[in-house]
């Protein structure tokens, strides 16, 4: 029975005789020598471990100690002072890890949506025939846009837009493409454009390019198979019967080109006569045969695989004509229908902006769709709108659940042609109140077919436009030259026989005051350069402390660098002949952007009676006039000269766009507010 009790009894440790554990367990391996008699006080004596007898084990006065058996580890692992701080911690831990999944997926439903690369910065558009020169031929070319990637990043672009280059028998500039998977030899070669879009994404910037799908050259190889009614190509163009007798032909009906005179030509190895919206030398597809489709989508994902990130479609009205062939009307009835030979003599509600044109448009985006799904890789679409009504050109943003352009390029201030504060606030307030709902605006000062901005309105004018577009919601879009106040050319022995009008804006780029402007180090050029060129060019003004370069560059940092200018409310202001005036705002910081741009002669402004609440003092954060920046101006008493532009900002806690006198005038492209406390922006507004 003791047996029993013994076998039953707990094992007790007995430490009596022991050596300290430090930690370290002795190499079993070593052997054990026998203490010396003599000196058995120093040797070190094993620790024996006891059979306790029947009492019960005393753990109660044994410490933790490092190396202990897992049964004494068992017996304080749980005990309430070691147990309870570790649940605790263990808890801690997974409420923590919980918090912050909660708090990732909050900020992350209450943050917008981040600007994509389109809208992030300004685009620059590049003729690339005008831009530079790189093998001293006279015509710009790839090479030479490459060359000037550096320059092009000093002006904070995030996105370079160049013009037409395909294969093309240069009517129209370009326009009329023979091959659209060629690149025309006068630029370079397919290796060059390669390089170049690597170069443009080594910068970090992006490439959008020229697309013209309405119409091709007569000498595409389309239209010739079409022409001997080859196969598919017999109705890749819009063919029809038509009278042709003793070199007259009698077209199927009144419809005019573009550029003036019957848009039917006859083609005697056809023996019909084909349609052009543009030149003769330019026949329209016919985009109602699915064919055609497919193949300008080929297209599209041919330079998209190539690196292009997006395309500018032109001409897109003019994709579809009505299936009938009746006349479109006069502007004049009582004009006799003979004479009627100048495109604006009528109606084109026949052959621009038909029913299913914008469904076409449409396959393009989801073509283009197809290769955005990469992270950062999204393709961006605009779409030339050129001469539309406000109304039919923000269809082209699409419809509230059906995607079409990303915008359709914004030539309103193009076609000013007198500065006046009334019609660039006509201007800015047509395309704000007409936007769709969450779609982003857009501004462009110049392009190739118009008059550049100096010649428009004055080189005075210069800083105060750039510094418009750079302050308003949206995307600013600037044609190569304008960032210097570069004007038209004279129209003198232009040596190019088409179209010489459109010519006058496509001069060389004037990079410095050597000879051609540095443009070319050839002997011509193909087009003469400007005579100011001495002095307005590149090499100048960027040593200049207020000259167009400078005030450009300087508008480009503060747009990249201000959330109010681009993310913030727009609400416009007081407008006259002079003055144009608007703040840039946003919810959940104290401090409102006041512009005002100055159209007329030199005055005197009280913006109290226009902002009640403004303070008596407010700093001058960017002026045109070197004199102003930096400094504290009187509210009350502004003064600005002809042409002079300030930015102004103050504190406040009343933003115009939640006062009701206001509501009517105020805009945001992508509503977001900003949190102070989290230096976040959420939509939480």
């Amino acid at each position: 029975m003791a047996e029993k009790n013994n076998n039953s009894d707990s094992v007790g440790i007995s430490m009596k005789g022991c050596r300290t554990n430090n930690g370290f367990v002795q190499n079993e391996d070593i052997l054990e020598k026998d203490p010396d008699p003599g000196s058995s006080a120093d040797s070190p004596q094993h620790c024996s471990v006891a059979v306790l007898g029947p009492e019960e084990p005393d753990l109660k006065e044994i410490q933790p100690y490092a190396g202990m058996p897992k049964e004494v580890l068992f017996h304080f692992s749980g005990q309430a002072r070691y147990r309870v701080p570790r649940e605790l911690l263990f808890w801690l831990t997974v409420a923590s890890v919980l918090v912050l999944v909660a708090a990732t997926i909050a900020i992350i439903a209450i943050s917008p949506k981040c600007l994509d690369w389109w809208q992030a910065g300004p685009m620059y558009q590049i003729y690339p025939r005008s831009f530079k020169d790189s093998d001293k031929d006279g015509n710009g070319d790839l090479k030479g846009i490459q060359e000037k990637l550096d320059y092009i990043t000093t002006l904070n672009i995030k996105t370079v837009w160049i013009t037409s280059f395909y294969k093309s028998s240069l009517k129209d500039f370009r326009h009329g493409i023979e091959d659209f998977r060629e690149i025309d030899p006068l630029f370079g070669t397919m290796k060059d454009f390669e390089n170049l879009v690597a170069a443009i994404h080594d910068k970090g910037l992006k490439l959008i390019v020229d697309l013209i799908p309405n119409h091709t050259s007569d000498k595409h190889a389309w239209f010739q198979l079409s022409r001997t009614r080859t196969g598919k190509y017999t109705d890749y163009y819009i063919w029809h019967d038509c009278s042709h007798k003793n070199g007259i032909t009698t077209p199927p009906n009144n419809w005019l080109s573009v550029y003036g005179n019957s848009s039917w030509h006859f083609d005697a190895l056809r023996n019909q006569c084909y349609f052009h919206q543009f030149t003769k030398e330019q026949p329209d597809l016919n985009f109602r045969n699915p064919d055609v489709q497919e193949e300008i989508k080929e297209i599209i994902q041919f330079w998209l695989t190539k690196g292009v990130d997006g395309f500018s479609f032109e001409a897109v009205k003019f994709l579809l004509e009505a299936k009938h062939l009746r006349d479109e009307a006069q502007v004049n009835k009582t004009q006799i229908p003979d004479t009627v030979t100048h495109y604006s003599e009528l109606y084109h509600d026949l052959t621009t902006t038909q029913v299913g044109m914008h469904d076409i448009v449409r396959s393009f985006r989801q073509t283009m769709n197809r290769h955005s799904r990469e992270p950062g890789r999204y393709r961006f679409m605009g779409t030339e709108a050129y001469g539309d009504s406000i109304d039919k050109t923000m269809m082209y943003y699409g419809l509230p659940f059906i995607q079409e352009a990303d915008f359709p390029f914004n030539d309103y201030l193009i076609r000013l042609d007198s500065p006046s504060g009334n019609s660039v606030f006509e201007v800015i307030t047509s395309w704000m109140e007409h936007i769709p709902e969450g779609k982003w605006p857009n501004w462009m000062l110049g392009g190739p077919d118009n008059a550049r901005l100096t010649s428009r309105l004055g080189k005075e004018y210069v800083n105060i436009m750039n510094m418009l577009v750079f302050t308003l919601p949206g995307t600013p879009i600037t044609y190569y030259g304008e960032e210097i106040g570069m004007g038209n050319i004279l129209a003198t022995n232009l040596n190019e026989s088409y179209d010489a009008d459109t010519l006058l804006s496509k001069s060389p780029m004037q990079w410095d005051n050597s000879s051609n402007a540095g443009f070319s180090e050839g002997s011509h050029t193909w087009l003469p350069t400007s005579t100011d060129y001495h002095t307005v060019n590149v090499d100048v003004q960027k040593t200049q402390p207020r000259s167009a370069l400078t005030v450009y560059q300087e508008l480009s940092v503060l747009h990249a660098n201000e959330l109010l200018l681009s993310r913030g409310w727009f609400c416009y202001l007081r407008t006259d002949s002079h003055f144009v005036m608007y703040t840039r705002e946003m919810d959940g910081m104290d401090r409102v952007f006041l512009v005002v741009l100055n159209f007329g002669e030199s005055s005197l402004l009280n913006l109290r009676e226009i902002i009640s609440n403004i303070p008596t003092k407010v700093r001058v954060r960017f002026s045109t006039n070197s004199a102003n920046k930096g400094s504290e101006v009187d509210a009350l008493a502004i003064t600005l000269d002809k042409g002079e532009g300030l930015l102004l900002e103050y504190n406040t806690k009343y933003f115009l766009h939640h006062q009701r006198e206001f509501r009517d005038r105020c805009f945001v492209s992508d509503r977001a507010c900003y949190s102070s406390v989290l230096n976040i922006l959420h939509s939480l507004c």
